[in-house]
């Protein structure tokens, strides 16, 4: 019998230099500070992989989901290596695809054609959100947990 889950990481993208970093970081934060504050918490991928332990010792009991900016994917790379698989690894150019929105190329200055692509990936992570408590909750209830 575990402890509940409280909580979800999410570990966004620290890439700097792509816009996709930004529309990563920019939309995680719409799903922490204002769409599930009380579901989520920020994983610091800097920290994690530096060797945070609270970082490392919170990902490894609690489900994940990663958001990378690139095809490089070290948000996802980095938590399976230091914690396990995350429930969900998404990807930026990927979501945006899907949706038919371009990738911007503004690191900064975001317009509307930016933030519709920060909204889409932040409606993104929230149904990857849902989907990963819905997840915890049907494993909990199998193995008798309250």
């Amino acid at each position: 019998m575990g402890l509940p889950i409280a909580k979800i990481g999410i570990v966004p993208c620290s890439g700097e230099a792509l816009p996709a970093g930004t529309v990563c970081r920019l939309a995680c934060r719409q799903v922490l500070d204002k769409l599930l504050p009380s579901q989520t918490v920020a994983i610091c991928l800097p920290l994690f992989i530096a060797g945070g332990e609270e970082e490392r010792r919170f990902a490894t009991r609690h489900p994940t989901i990663t958001v990378d900016g690139c095809e490089k994917r070290c948000a996802a790379k980095a938590t399976e290596l230091f914690s396990g698989k995350p429930v969900q690894a998404l990807l930026i150019p990927d979501i945006l695809r899907k949706h038919g929105i371009p990738m911007p190329a503004r690191l900064r200055g975001f317009g509307a054609g930016e933030e519709a692509a920060v909204r889409v990936v932040a409606e993104e992570i929230v149904r990857a959100v849902d989907a990963a408590a819905a997840q915890t909750q049907t494993q909990e209830s199998q193995h008798g947990a309250l």
